[in-house]
């Protein structure tokens, strides 16, 4: 028999879980309240749209940060294998890159979104957009004999997972006052990054409305402000193969080795937006000391001989213009600066001091951390709706029958490299083919 399943959130999640509810022949409505479907998916990768990783199943479960064991169905349900063939049937070709991170062939982030519309429409669901859903319907759950299996329990073999939903989901009703009745109801309107896309924690006001708790939110795979005024010269500027490593005090939060970039009001790129993700938020709410280790393949000893074999060739020239082969020519204004060695000084007359103060800014560049960027600029949220509320096998509501949560608005959070759209993928997937035989 068919079902009228409502879907709140035109994202990944909200989208393949529509998807996959009508492939089960049930009738789905994709609520949506902005103009177009998939806004937030337009920006990601830079609007190449970095769509999934395809690492080994077990790999994505250690790139998960928040709740790793919950997705465990999820993940095995619909794995990243199982995205790129939806993909890729459904005509658009896949390629992998460094770090096996999965982009359309293309490069553009609106083919992933235009493969996902056909899919919908191919599978007849009614999409309505400009409509923003105010709250969720319920009804009292009467079932008597239920009600009398429970009574016969003595209060020793009662457990908490014996306590049945009270409620049921029964619609929604839209902004505009509109009742929409539905059998069952998936909410995955996202979290609270880039609210200029729609995510506005309209989801979490939900799974309170229904009882459920909802952990605190912070921004999370985001860029950091930093102290120093000299970063902001350095704007535009990425370092390749460089290591960071960043302190509380004496205490060491997080090393990593990659890539970062500076900007404007500081640092971003992968090294940075993972230690956004790593460094408790107690500890990134107070300023961080880092330090950028500009050579590490090579140890003190090692880069001293080569600074040395550099100023040897140039022992006649001013030093401002003696280490263009050590550095990005953006960067070597300002080390010169830092290293406090007369520009003009001729080469051999550098002291050995001097050398060894060059030399630590090389393998230990500190920077001031100043704290995290907000909402804005966040890939993601960290924190949502309590997993523990969410039976991990269907997605659907401990709490609430016919309510099932997909994507960011559950309390799932994991590093940059595809990951997070691939919770959003699976938990979207799992949600539309609980609900379609619930």
């Amino acid at each position: 028999m068919s079902k009228k399943i409502i879907v709140v959130g035109g994202g990944a999640a909200g989208m393949l879980a529509a998807y996959f509810a009508a492939a089960a022949g049930n009738k789905v409505t994709l609520l949506e309240k902005n103009e177009k479907l998939g806004k937030k998916i337009y920006i990601t990768g830079k609007g190449r749209c970095n769509l999934t990783n395809a690492c080994d199943v077990e790999e994505l479960f250690l790139n998960v940060k928040s709740n790793s064991k919950f997705l465990y169905s999820a993940f095995y349900g619909f794995d990243n294998s199982r995205v790129i063939d939806f993909f890729e049937s459904h005509g658009m070709p896949v390629k992998v890159e460094r770090g096996n991170r999965v982009f359309p062939v293309s490069d553009k982030s609106s083919d992933v979104i235009f493969t996902l519309q056909r899919a919908l429409k191919e599978k007849k669901v009614e999409v309505l957009l400009h409509t923003e859903v105010s709250k969720l319907c319920y009804e009292k759950i009467t079932d008597t004999k239920a009600d009398e299996e429970a009574s016969d329990k003595k209060p020793s073999d009662k457990k908490p997972s014996d306590k049945k939903p009270e409620l049921k989901i029964t619609g929604v009703i839209l902004k505009d006052g509109t009742t929409m009745d539905a059998d069952a109801v998936i909410v995955a309107t996202g979290g609270l990054s880039y609210p200029s896309t729609g995510s506005t924690g309209d989801g979490y006001k939900m799974a309170e409305s229904a009882g459920h708790i909802v952990t605190e939110c912070t921004p999370s795979l985001v860029p950091f402000n930093v102290k120093e005024e000299w970063v902001k010269s350095l704007q535009g500027l990425s370092l390749k193969n460089t290591a960071i490593s960043i302190y509380s005090g004496k205490k060491k939060l997080y090393e990593d080795f990659g890539e970062m970039l500076f900007t404007h009001f500081g640092v971003s790129g992968p090294m940075i937006l993972s230690a956004s993700a790593s460094i408790k938020q107690s500890l990134i709410k107070q300023p961080l000391d880092m330090y950028i280790d500009l050579k590490p393949a090579l140890t003190q000893e090692a880069l001293d001989k080569r600074i040395l074999r550099e100023f040897e060739e140039a022992k006649n020239k001013q030093f401002k213009n003696s280490i263009n082969k050590l550095l990005p020519a953006k960067m070597i204004p300002v080390i010169i600066e830092l290293s406090g060695i007369d520009p003009d000084k001729k080469v051999n007359e550098i002291s050995k001091e001097e050398r060894n103060r060059l030399l630590m800014l090389f393998k230990k560049l500190p920077v001031t951390l100043n704290g995290p960027r907000g909402y804005n600029e966040a890939i993601i949220t960290k924190g949502g709706i309590k997993v523990k509320e969410i039976n991990p096998s269907t997605m659907e509501s401990k709490l609430v029958n016919g309510l099932y949560f997909a994507g960011e608005v559950l309390d799932l959070d994991a590093y940059t490299g595809g990951f997070n759209l691939q919770i959003a993928w699976s938990t979207g997937y799992l949600a539309g083919t609980s609900a379609a035989v619930c």
